[in-house]
């Protein structure tokens, strides 16, 4: 690791480890030593393995939950996404010393093989890191309801627990939730996965929220790739609200694309007295209201684009009121005509000026950096098994 010439890094997790820089002594996996140090002092793996449900009979486990889990997360992080990479990998000096849990040089150690003989493993002493096979059946484990729901709150816990840290022990004032939807690319028949006319593609199409202000995921919902990006959103956006001010902060708010907008999602927000910004979609009625407001100013044009806001109340057929929107438009520095669109919130114009609303919806272009980092970094797979 590193040049010539740094000093030592001395592993908290084990003290017979030390990384130096040395050409003749490289690997390629040797930053799984600084993910093991991180894990150990973050203490992600131990909260994970006291909560996690765990289906195999003790007296046949060969590896321990906690090295399945440090071993999944280390391929991960180290670039190696297929199940088949850890039979590659399992017998790999450096990952063993970063999984498992033996102290000093006994992650090295290895019972001679003989011939023609069946190895019978010694649950206390494996030989390697878990084989493929077992990695698929942790999978298939972490994928029960109930863990499926822990790691689930683990996200929200984590992310409170760096917030804090960054904010000297406190909950911030303010969040800002986003939530989107976002199509996965399937390259098969997964069940639950289909034709999605809009993406043109096979997908799934998975709900995901974060915190506008870290980048921290928060929650994600796998759904079937031909649900409207609103499906389900209720459930998922409200508890979020609430979860997240028992963790990160004292008042959440949200911001949301044109997708999500509707009665029962906007109710359920105002019912909670909290705030949110959404773009909505034109349609022949919100069309003739902006009307009036699409002709250029006369006089020349300034060197600067021009943005126009109007402010109105719109209620759309099956919304039990009407709600405050925001006529946005725009000048383009080599477009004969306005363009413009529409915002729906429920702060008032005192409370969050037009200005204010636009910049406030503007940062969705942050959170869908951080949702193209999720699918690049993480480059999603699902199991060939159906939803649940």
């Amino acid at each position: 690791m590193g040049e010539t010439g740094q000093g030592l890094f001395a592993a908290g997790f084990n003290g017979s480890i030390r990384v130096e820089g040395r050409p003749e002594r490289l690997t390629a996996e040797a930053g799984a030593l600084l993910l093991r140090e991180t894990m150990e002092r973050l203490g992600i793996i131990r909260w994970l393995t006291d909560r996690l449900e765990d289906p195999r009979k003790p007296e046949l486990v060969t590896h321990p939950l906690d090295e399945l889990l440090r071993t999944n997360l280390l391929l991960l992080a180290q670039g190696w996404r297929d199940h088949d990479d850890a039979d590659f990998l399992r017998d790999d000096p450096v990952l063993r010393l970063a999984v498992l849990n033996r102290r000093g040089i006994g992650p090295l150690a290895m019972r001679p093989r003989v011939p023609g003989e069946q190895l019978v493993h010694n649950p206390e002493v494996p030989d390697g890191l878990a084989s493929q096979p077992t990695h698929s059946r942790l999978t298939r484990a972490l994928s029960s309801e109930k863990n499926r729901a822990l790691l689930r709150e683990n996200l929200m816990v984590s992310a409170g627990q760096r917030v804090r840290g960054m904010n000297g022990g406190k909950k911030l004032a303010h969040l800002t939730l986003d939530a989107d939807s976002l199509p996965v690319e399937v390259h098969g028949s997964q069940p639950g996965s289909e034709y999605n006319g809009h993406y043109h593609a096979r997908i799934y199409h998975p709900i995901v929220a974060n915190a506008a202000q870290t980048g921290d995921a928060l929650d994600l919902h796998l759904r079937e790739g031909n649900v409207h990006s609103a499906e389900g959103s209720v459930d998922f956006i409200l508890p979020l609200l609430d979860r997240a001010e028992k963790e990160l902060c004292e008042i959440a708010s949200v911001r949301i694309d044109a997708g999500f907008p509707d009665e029962a999602l906007l109710s359920g927000i105002e019912a909670r007295n909290r705030n949110y910004v959404a773009r909505i979609r034109n349609n022949p009625v919100l069309d003739r209201m902006a009307e009036p407001h699409l002709r250029r100013p006369v006089g020349r044009r300034p060197k600067e684009p021009r943005v126009f806001f109007h402010e109105m109340t719109y209620r759309a057929e099956n919304w039990s009121r009407e709600r405050r929107v925001v006529l946005v438009v725009l000048e383009r520095e080599d477009d004969l005509f306005l363009h413009h669109f529409w915002l729906i919130t429920n702060w008032t114009e005192k409370g969050m000026p037009p200005e204010a609303l636009l910049d406030l919806y503007r940062g969705r272009g942050t959170a869908e950096g951080h949702y193209g980092e999720l699918m690049s970094v993480l480059d999603l797979a699902f199991l060939d098994q159906p939803l649940r």
